[in-house]
């Protein structure tokens, strides 16, 4: 079982950036592949991107592929999401998964584990 803390929402204007944080409790957090989420007021959640185990496998929504990057610190059992040039339709709570499946998914039910969200507001 893991826990998991997400930090470093916001507010920030369109063009900026923020850096998520995802902070995850137990000593089996190498062994989860990892994923962030969001979910805008009204809207249902949504995939953002997700990286395997090893951190040398990642995959990325269209909508913020090349803006946004995710990393993970397995020494430190944290999980990152870098956002560089924020938009307004990025607003949304973020939530990080832990997945116990062995391949990669894009999927909310192939996430095991979810955190409480942190809220990102992009203003115009």
């Amino acid at each position: 079982q893991v826990q998991l803390v997400e930090s470093g929402g916001g507010l920030v204007q369109a063009g900026g950036s923020l850096r998520l944080s995802c902070a995850a409790s137990g000593r089996t957090f190498s062994s989860y592949a990892m994923g962030w989420f969001r979910q805008a007021p009204g809207k249902e959640r949504e995939f953002v991107t997700a990286i395997d185990w090893s951190g040398r496998i990642t995959y990325y929504a269209d909508s913020v592929k090349g803006r946004f990057t995710i990393s993970r610190d397995n020494a430190k059992n944290t999980l990152y999401l870098q956002m560089n040039n924020l938009k307004p339709e990025d607003t949304a709570v973020y939530y990080c998964a832990a997945s116990t499946r062995m391949v990669v998914t894009t999927y909310n039910a192939g996430y095991d584990y979810w955190g409480q969200g942190t809220q990102v507001t992009v203003s115009s």
